[in-house]
């Protein structure tokens, strides 16, 4: 019992601390699109899109090999290893990138700062060089200096960006001839983004000077082959994922249907601000990935894991649909936390990408067959699969329907994604999920999103849009409640108030 709660006490630091971390950047989001334009906005999200991809390239599967050889190999010997390894791939390709900034500034279309690429190399080569010391953090069970340091590097860049966007053209619009007026340039906005990502990159590798600093100058050249054989591949299933992920944005800025370079850009602003909206349903996912694979893991061993298995989907899909509800009715309010007007043409995304991270989200929670059963290629194959899709319907329906094609691109990514996980999965490691009534809750909460489109369409107005939406969500609940009553009078907190 004393090694399960240690480990669940370390889940949480390890999952609060990145959930906090997201959320701390997605609320930024507001902000930005006061600040930028759709533009700048667009370029960049152009620049986070390609960021990592070379995340992937820089770090190699390095962080997994770790943990693999870790346990079968002599510790110390194999974060020399990565160390090594780390510190003189990442020094080669970064100056492979500066190298070649102004034909990949000329590749994501912002010729007119190939200093973003010199700063975006400086970030994912710090990045690259903290992955192993955050990862020696959790193989050595110190969680609060793994929380604690990523909370302060997302602290510092905030301040930092508030202070150089804000702070700064307060000071020279009240003394036009202060020094900060030598450094400052207002047309280099998203260069200030950049810097600030770098400050807490570096910041965040210093705090860490011990683990970085604690390996030894000892090479050993077969178990590093061993461990780039088993990392290398992890570059594709990476370069799939983010695929899927991100590179929905750079093909927007090629292929976009309009004049100009400017107005593409314009055109990944207004997607990449609407995709914030989505990512409420992403922040619940990545909270279940944090608690639940530990669980599962545990629970593997015992008789009736299937069943605790289909029981955890059915609250997981129950939780997604609610949450689709509450942003997708109430839109008309969640589109103030875009702080841009202009970027409010974009809007009707939302709800698909909201269904897309609904189907990513119970992706993830049936990949538990291949990480159980060991057939982890499995998830290689069907990520691939994804990016598959999303290339396809990107190169062929962008050129003719813009940021929608990249919304249905995404659905149709996540949504074969997770069919074929299920079929796949049942023929590996069956598990009973209620698969029927889930795809009706699922078919429900759309239908009441358009159920409430009909009546705003026919009785417009905010008071009327909000009640109806308060109405259909707390009808919906009702609902669940009474469907799902023996289960919730199961569940801790909530349940006795279910029971008679």
């Amino acid at each position: 019992m004393s090694g399960i709660k240690k480990l669940a006490g370390q889940t949480a630091w390890y999952g609060v601390s990145s959930i906090i971390a997201r959320f701390l950047n997605y609320l930024l989001t507001p902000y930005l699109t006061f600040k930028f334009s759709d533009i700048q906005y667009g370029e960049m999200s152009i620049v986070y899109a390609f960021i990592p991809f070379m995340n992937v390239v820089f770090t190699h599967g390095m962080e997994t090999a770790f943990f693999r050889f870790s346990s079968k190999a002599d510790k110390k010997l194999v974060y020399n290893n990565t160390s090594i390894s780390l510190i003189v791939s990442t020094l080669l390709l970064a100056m492979v990138m500066v190298a070649f900034k102004d034909p990949i500034a000329r590749l994501l279309r912002i010729e007119q700062h190939p200093g973003y690429i010199m700063l975006a190399a400086a970030i994912i080569s710090l990045d690259a060089l903290s992955t192993i010391p955050f990862s020696k953090l959790r193989h050595d069970g110190r969680p609060r200096k793994f929380a604690s340091t990523k909370l302060l590097g997302v602290f510092i860049n905030i301040g930092l960006l508030y202070f150089i966007l804000s702070i700064c053209p307060r000071i020279l619009q009240h003394d036009p001839h202060h020094w900060i007026g030598q450094f400052f340039n207002p047309d280099w906005a998203v260069g200030y983004v950049l810097l600030a990502n770098l400050v807490q990159s570096a910041i965040t590798l210093l705090l860490l000077y011990r683990e970085f600093f604690g390996f030894e100058w000892k090479f050993d050249a077969m178990l590093w082959k061993r461990m780039m054989i088993y990392g290398l591949p992890l570059i594709v299933a990476g370069f799939a994922g983010m695929i899927n992920e991100t590179f929905d944005r750079i093909m927007l800025q090629w292929w976009a249907p309009v004049a100009t370079v400017d107005a593409a850009k314009a055109e990944v602003g207004i997607y990449s601000a609407c995709y914030k909206l989505s990512i409420l349903i992403t922040l619940a996912v990545q909270a279940f990935k944090m608690g639940a694979e530990p669980f599962f893991f545990k629970k593997a061993e015992e008789e009736h894991a299937p069943k605790a298995y289909a029981r955890i989907m059915k609250f997981f899909v129950i939780t997604l649909t609610l949450m689709f509800l509450v942003v997708a009715l109430y839109l008309d309010t969640w589109k103030y936390f875009i702080r841009n007007p202009k970027m409010y043409v974009g809007l009707k995304v939302v709800p698909i990408l909201l269904l897309a991270n609904m189907f990513l989200g119970i992706y993830y929670n049936l990949s538990i067959w291949y990480k159980l059963s060991h057939k982890t290629m499995a998830g290689a194959w069907i990520t691939l699969a994804g990016a598959t899709i999303t290339l396809a319907i990107n190169y062929f329906c962008i050129p003719y329907f813009s940021y929608m094609a990249c919304a249905w691109a995404t659905f149709a990514c996540y949504g074969t994604m997770m069919v074929i996980s299920y079929v796949w999965g049942q023929k590996e490691y069956p598990v009973p999920y209620a698969w029927k009534k889930l795809t009706a809750y699922m078919v429900i909460v759309v239908l009441l999103y358009f159920l409430h489109q009909g009546i705003t369409s026919l009785w417009s107005g905010r008071m009327i849009s909000l009640t109806t939406a308060t109405l259909l969500l707390l009808g919906y609940t009702w609902f669940i409640a009474g469907v799902e009553k023996k289960e919730i009078q199961r569940m801790p907190l909530i349940g006795k108030f279910f029971r008679k």
